[in-house]
């Protein structure tokens, strides 16, 4: 008797989604991770796969782009916008 695997009738779009709402960094980590370049990099390119998915390549290519920025080390974080205001 063969198995069915249990993503059987999970969509590729609903899989996608579900990766990037893993990755996602959520609020309460985000002055842990908002440096983290694997972490960056992995919600950008989770979130590339949710508009290829939807077919909007030119959205996933933004996102991609973006994660090469933090592999690659040409991008960093911007200073967190609520620090240092009076």
């Amino acid at each position: 008797m063969s198995q069915i695997s249990p993503l059987h009738d999970v969509t590729t779009l609903e899989l996608a989604q579900a990766l990037m709402e893993r990755l996602t960094i959520s609020s309460c980590d985000w002055h842990r991770l908002k440096s983290n370049r694997n972490a960056r990099a992995s919600e950008l390119v989770a979130a590339a796969m949710v508009f290829l998915a939807k077919n909007e390549p030119q959205e996933a290519q933004v996102r991609l782009e973006q994660a090469v920025g933090w592999l690659n080390k040409s991008v960093s974080a911007p200073p967190c916008p609520t620090h240092g205001k009076s």
